[in-house]
């Protein structure tokens, strides 16, 4: 975090969206409302007035899965190490440290709810974390999305204890240096504690979340990158046709066509077109906005799993009741997540056509190949559209549903799975993936214009252009492009925000 800014803060008693998991990236101040604290201490008292009755409580007073029916350790640190200790077996990369962070604001969310009877230094140790540069380090595999994300879960919980590793500004070591540098105490846990942190999705609705604000990002992206193209070719506009568009009956195609149209605003057709341009450019509002419809429902889908209870046992003080079943099973946010999955890609193919047709000089007007100001001597978009075409296959392997993959386990207590963890991180995946598609049309567009294409005439789009051409300068002799592709990445990021704020 810069030297002089404040953390960014939030207040538990508001409800989380997904935009908000991503200021959970740096320190992020959390409020925990006079409320808030009563709901949690009066549903933990209820838990330990339960357990002393001697009624029998999953994961309190029993063992684990299907273990249930033997009895579990008798003294709650036992019961805590119980729970965590098994789970420590995930492998493969780990989780970036921004996504972790997010599992971890989103796990503090459901806790806060006051149905999961966790004692209250569980939710300020949580709070205390997301406020310094602290993140779990936390492998990828492992979770089937069904009795929630139990090994991910467990790993952020065995961080906080001080065990295994741990990032802190970015760098991975042990966690007890790095809750050392953090100025944390080492988290202790009885054995409620310990299965009400790992017993839910708090790692998918935090991957789809995220996925989801980048998504939502894409769409606006590929609706001004459209228009660009549109307005750089001098193409018709009457596919944007506001009549047309209703008659389709889409209200997400209608509010594409609509938004492209606005950044056509002051743009007029060369006449040098064709009649009816290629789908890549004439079918973009029904494209676009069909990509769209699939984001706003990953959006309502993870909403609610970052503002519900996902954990089992719930505990209801009101009503003395304990309440045992499955609201870990990530089965909304696993369908959503392979829907939204198939938008990304299907947005990344129109990046990558759109790529193709601007270094064609078949069907550019004639532009240079690979918008080459001397083809041969430099080869200017080439690489790009190779690595484009790398990306897009890269994204349609990775689009089988994981859905639909169920497998039993756990001695056929968990007979069917959502897999929801792994659909989740494969769409943020895609959605990350995008970003670089749209950046290397981005520079194809703004080098178009350097090697004789029209300027844009749309006074918003000619703005537009200006923040790309000052990003990135004319392709007028073969240099390396990697970096500007992610710098370009954000300042689509930056554009199409500052659209949705205005």
């Amino acid at each position: 975090m810069p030297v002089g800014t404040s953390p960014a803060a939030l207040n538990l008693a508001a409800h989380l969206e997904p935009a908000h998991l991503e200021l959970a990236r740096d320190p992020l101040h959390v409020d925990l409302p006079a409320d808030v604290r009563d709901r949690i201490a009066r549903c933990r008292g209820f838990v330990l007035e339960v357990s002393a009755s001697g009624r029998a409580i999953y994961g309190v007073t029993t063992g684990f899965g299907p273990l249930v029916e033997f009895a579990g350790r008798p003294d709650s640190a036992g019961q805590c190490d119980n729970t965590l200790f098994h789970l420590i077996v995930g492998h493969g990369e780990l989780l970036p440290p921004d996504v972790a962070r997010a599992a971890v604001l989103a796990r503090l969310f459901s806790l806060a709810q006051g149905r999961s009877g966790v004692s209250e230094q569980v939710v300020d140790s949580l709070t205390a974390m997301l406020d310094t540069e602290f993140a779990p380090a936390v492998p990828r595999l492992g979770s089937l999305g069904a009795s929630g994300d139990l090994q991910p879960l467990a790993y952020v919980a065995h961080s906080l204890r001080g065990n295994g590793n741990a990032f802190f500004q970015g760098r991975l070591m042990p966690a007890v240096e790095a809750l050392a540098l953090a100025g944390l105490k080492k988290l202790a846990l009885d054995g409620r504690d310990a299965l009400a942190l790992v017993n839910g999705i708090s790692v998918t609705a935090a991957a789809l979340g995220l996925a989801v604000a980048q998504a939502v990002r894409a769409r606006r992206t590929a609706e001004l990158l459209s228009a660009l193209m549109t307005d750089v070719l001098g193409c018709g506009t009457e596919f944007t046709s506001v009549g047309l568009l209703a008659a389709f009956g889409h209200p997400d195609v209608a509010e594409s066509g609509a938004s492209i149209r606005t950044w056509l605003e002051g743009s007029t057709p060369s006449g040098a077109r064709p009649l009816q341009e290629p789908y890549s450019i004439r079918c973009t509002p029904q494209l676009i906005g069909a990509a769209g419809t699939s984001v706003r429902h990953a959006d309502e889908v993870v909403r609610r799993d970052l503002n519900g209870v996902s954990d089992n046992p719930l505990f209801f003080p009101e009503t003395g009741e304990v309440v045992h079943g499955g609201n870990f099973f990530g089965q909304p946010s696993a369908f959503a997540a392979d829907q939204l999955n198939v938008a990304l890609v299907q947005l990344g193919n129109l990046a990558e056509r759109q790529l193709d047709l601007l270094v064609d000089p078949h069907r550019s007007n004639g532009l240079p190949p690979m918008l080459s100001p001397l083809p041969g001597h430099h080869h200017a978009l080439q690489g790009v559209q190779l690595c484009a075409t790398a990306t897009v296959a890269a994204m349609r392997r990775a689009a089988t549903p994981a859905s639909t993959q169920s497998l039993p386990t756990n001695l056929h207590n968990q007979d069917v799975v959502p897999f929801g963890t792994q659909a989740a991180l494969t769409a943020l995946d895609q959605a990350r993936l995008l970003r670089y598609l749209h950046a290397g049309l981005a520079i194809a567009l703004r080098q178009a214009v350097h090697v004789g294409a029209r300027r844009p005439q749309g006074t918003r789009l000619a703005a537009v252009f200006d923040r790309l051409a000052d990003e990135v300068p004319p392709i007028a002799e073969d240099r390396p492009l990697d970096t500007a592709l992610g710098r370009v990445a954000d300042v689509l990021d930056s554009l199409v925000s500052e659209v949705e704020c205005a």
